[in-house]
């Protein structure tokens, strides 16, 4: 296909990034290549696509940039750091998964970093779709981590904490000039009840909801019992409804 259609999952914690970011890499794998990146450190994308993740960057970054002064690892930095980012690619059936790994803990790794984000642009390139699990909150927009994205989903839950976090995200990205292709809001875990007062508090919000998510007891279930999501039925409520946010995210291609 060629697309290399990027999309970010983003929203504060709790609000189901993950649940959404493992369903878009299981329904868009049916399209084309998937490159799915698990950048937030306390999530579960693995676990919740049914792999086990055995690399992540993170424990490549703190090797390198604890390495002694004199090392040839430190000497060589970018080179090792380009070569070990490639290698924590683990490939499966359906998609091919980066694993971000722990947090920064202290010092900086400003420099680190931006190396992270050019080879991960770099080997993102030669997919047809890759799916950002962001870290929760507004941490990746200041910064500049999710510049290059084609689509910023901003996932919320019918909260009005959830609702102004939605906002915040948005007016950062605007205050900050990034440039999205398009930037959809996504209300999970609606309920007939809770629909009426989520348009309200969206109107009051001045946001645009682009999908809402039915609330579905099956991810509960699946997610309570340690089984992947994505296995939950084609039919269940929630499937279907993130089938639809799939075309939409489609149609931007």
């Amino acid at each position: 296909m060629g697309m290399g259609l990027a999309i970010a999952v983003s929203g504060k914690g709790g609000v189901g990034k993950t649940f959404i970011s493992s369903m878009l890499v299981k329904q868009l794998s049916e399209y084309g290549t998937v490159l799915a990146i698990d950048a937030d450190p306390d999530s579960n994308l693995p676990e919740a696509l049914g792999v086990t993740a055995t690399k992540s960057v993170g424990e490549a970054r703190e090797a390198i940039t604890n390495a002694p002064a004199r090392s040839k690892v430190a000497s060589a930095k970018e080179e090792y750091l380009k070569l070990a980012l490639h290698e924590a690619v683990e490939e499966f059936p359906q998609f091919d998964l980066i694993t971000m790994g722990r947090s920064e803990g202290e010092g900086c790794y400003c420099a680190v970093n931006h190396l992270i984000r050019q080879v991960i642009d770099s080997r993102a390139r030669g997919y047809d779709f890759t799916v950002v699990d962001c870290h929760a909150g507004l941490e990746h927009l200041s910064r500049r981590t999710t510049r290059d994205v084609d689509i910023m989903l901003i996932v919320t839950d019918p909260t009005k904490n959830g609702m102004l976090t939605a906002r915040r995200i948005k007016e950062l990205a605007e205050e900050l000039s990034i440039d999205f292709g398009a930037s959809l809001v996504v209300v999970n875990r609606v309920t007939e009840e809770t629909r009426p007062l989520v348009d309200k508090m969206a109107e009051e919000s001045g946001l645009d909801i682009a999908t809402y998510i039915p609330y579905d007891p099956l991810v509960a279930q699946f997610d309570l019992l340690g089984k992947p999501v994505t296995d939950i039925p084609r039919d269940s409520a929630a499937s279907i409804a993130v089938d639809e946010l799939c075309k939409r995210i489609l149609s931007y291609a």
